[in-house]
């Protein structure tokens, strides 16, 4: 089996996929227009893809109410401090940061509707 995409029922769909699109890097490779307005996103390598959509009558996560390691997306990130720090500047929250003894640097935020979003800068990339 080859991994395909993972998808999120999200509030204020048009706004999170514009900022994860302006602020990520991530790019449409498919929209739908009307509702539930499924819009596939893929990293740079166009090897992982995320689905947001938006479906009142399913249950939408509240991230906000749960620990950042319930759940989070983590990006590859070359520079995480000077990451950090965009993303603040752009709406994002600061939760904590971890310095592994391997020298990788992990930040983890929250977007700015609190979805957990962690910075990977390692020392050894997977």
């Amino acid at each position: 089996m080859v991994f395909e995409h993972f998808a999120l029922n999200v509030q204020n769909i048009q706004d999170v996929v514009s900022w994860y699109v302006s602020h990520l890097g991530l790019k449409i490779v498919s929209r739908q227009e009307e509702a539930p307005f499924m819009t596939f996103l893929a990293d740079s390598s166009d090897r992982v893809i995320l689905e947001l959509y938006h479906r009142p009558d399913a249950a939408i996560t509240d991230f906000t109410a749960q620990h950042q390691l319930t759940f989070h997306v983590a990006f590859v990130s070359e520079n995480a401090v000077s990451d950090r720090e965009r993303l603040i500047q752009m709406g994002a929250s600061y939760v904590e940061e971890v310095k592994k003894e391997d020298g990788s640097h992990l930040i983890m935020l929250r977007d700015p509707w609190g979805m957990p979003l962690q910075l990977c800068q390692r020392n050894k990339p997977f």
